[in-house]
């Protein structure tokens, strides 16, 4: 499998707080990536390391071959990555279509007409929305327009923290089915940090686990769900 990013024994420390022990994952060009763990774990500190809002202390972080340790979070997107973080942070002042636009704003190629209307085909809420200020958008209408956000700067990796967060259980399912629909349709690889496990690994192809700042666990998503620890501490079933 040819990997598009790779985290080799990467440590960070908030202050004198150890948050990351070590970490070394790989996530393949065209794969669904969960990572999970319970709150705490490290596991959105390990998406802003990824995005250069964090900076390790030790460790490679490699895209497609490529160092990101000391290249700004900017530039980092206009690399291939973008990261939808966890609630939202849309501009609640700004129109549906000027945050789409923002999620443009690095961008120096054409297609971006292109881009609008396959958000909008992922999206057509978005679409009847267009001119309407986001703040005033429901809690599934913003995650949808993260998301859209974040696809507008075309990127190869999108990582996405909590998306189901706070949404109704029918919104949450809609949302992890685009998830699956821009692996596939679009052919974005994805890094995805979420609380409901279950679902997570019944989109993803392999998975990992946090435990204080370590992975404890790691593997396909079918051996994550059989996993008694897995099922045990976060599919809420019993160990037998």
């Amino acid at each position: 499998m040819d990997y598009l990013l790779k985290l080799n024994n990467v440590e960070l420390y908030y202050d004198h707080v150890y948050a990351l022990k070590g970490i070394s994952l790989q996530v393949g060009d065209g794969e669904i990536v969960a990572l999970l763990g319970n709150n705490g774990a490290g596991k959105t500190t390990t998406l802003k390391t990824i995005s250069g809002l964090l900076a390790p202390r030790q460790g490679e972080i490699l895209l497609e071959g490529q160092s990101l340790v000391g290249v700004p979070a900017h530039e980092i997107v206009t690399r291939g990555i973008a990261h939808v973080p966890e609630g939202r942070k849309i501009f609640n002042r700004l129109s549906v279509m000027e945050n789409l636009e923002m999620g443009a704003y690095a961008r120096r190629d054409g297609g971006l007409a292109e881009d609008l209307e396959q958000v909008f085909a992922l999206f057509p809420r978005l679409k009847e929305r267009r001119e309407q200020v986001a703040g005033t958008l429901s809690g599934g209408e913003q995650q949808m327009l993260a998301i859209a956000r974040a696809l507008m700067a075309r990127p190869r990796l999108l990582m996405m923290d909590e998306p189901s967060m706070g949404l109704a259980p029918v919104l949450v399912e809609h949302i992890l089915t685009t998830i699956q629909d821009i692996n596939t349709r679009l052919g974005t690889t994805i890094l995805l940090v979420e609380q409901n496990a279950a679902m997570a690994l019944a989109i993803a192809h392999r998975g990992y686990v946090l435990e204080t700042g370590a992975i404890v666990l790691a593997g396909s998503a079918q051996a994550l769900q059989a996993d008694p620890e897995v099922r045990r501490a976060y599919l809420g079933e019993g160990a037998g």
